[in-house]
């Protein structure tokens, strides 16, 4: 993605309240968090972006997710609908800044779509149908976006996201389950173990991929591919069911 921009927003004093079941989710560390969310915020810089900071939200504990509040395409942003009732809120200051910058319109009910679940493209988008985005979600986003969302339904995971990231150059990182899947079909697809399944999430700007460096395999694998690699630890993250794409909104 040839992004200019960033939205961020710092984890709150009550992020250990965020909607999780990782079995770890008891162990979070605020202090660790922040130092966390501070490097990913320094590489980002140090790709060029432009950092837009929001103030932590000690009302909403997965603020910093800013990711599943907005989807971004062409001159238009679709301002999502939370899948999880406790979040639906944390949008409010997103569509703010956006609104400088892009013609906005949101989801309404029944409508649920959240941006984690949003892969895109460069002909297309393809939108998870999940247990946070529904279909009449994905419709609403592509009658406004004005562009192809092709789907694909599983209704036991999260976010689609967590399972297939384009990086650009017609590669896509993913996992065993959909090697050959007929949406992918044509596209250079770097395939994960599943037990390194955490990796697949990374951030993707120009020719450089900001990964967890949790796993070196991966690593190895999306360096091997022609692209430069940028290791975080997301480990506090990860305990909130989180990762490298959800903590921005890039544009």
């Amino acid at each position: 993605m040839n992004a200019k921009q960033a939205i961020v927003r710092e984890p709150s004093l009550s992020y250990k309240q965020c909607v999780s079941s990782h079995p770890l989710h008891h162990t979070v560390s605020l202090s660790k968090v922040k130092t966390q969310h501070n490097d990913y915020c320094e590489a980002l810089s140090s790709l060029g972006l432009e950092l837009i900071k929001l103030p932590p939200s000690k009302d909403y504990p997965d603020s910093c997710f800013v990711e599943d509040t907005a989807v971004v395409h062409g001159q238009r942003a679709f301002i999502t609908r939370m899948g999880v009732q406790s979040r639906r809120g944390e949008d409010e200051e997103v569509e703010v800044v956006l609104k400088d910058y892009f013609e906005i319109n949101r989801a309404t009910d029944p409508a649920t779509i959240e941006g984690g679940d949003v892969i895109h493209l460069p002909d297309r988008l393809i939108s998870g149908i999940s247990q946070r985005t529904n279909e009449l979600g994905t419709k609403q986003m592509q009658d406004w976006l004005q562009v192809k969302v092709d789907t694909i339904t599983n209704p036991n995971i999260v976010h689609l996201k967590s399972y297939m990231k384009y990086l650009g150059n017609n590669t896509m990182i993913t996992i065993e389950e959909y090697d050959e899947h007929p949406l992918l079909k044509g596209i250079n697809l770097l395939i994960i173990p599943m037990e390194e399944y955490y990796s697949v999430n990374c951030l993707a700007i120009n020719n450089t991929v900001i990964m967890s460096n949790k796993f070196s395999y991966a690593q190895e694998i999306v360096s091997n591919a022609g692209f430069e690699v940028i290791s975080l630890e997301m480990s506090e993250f990860e305990k909130c069911q989180g990762s490298l794409t959800c903590l921005s909104i890039l544009f």
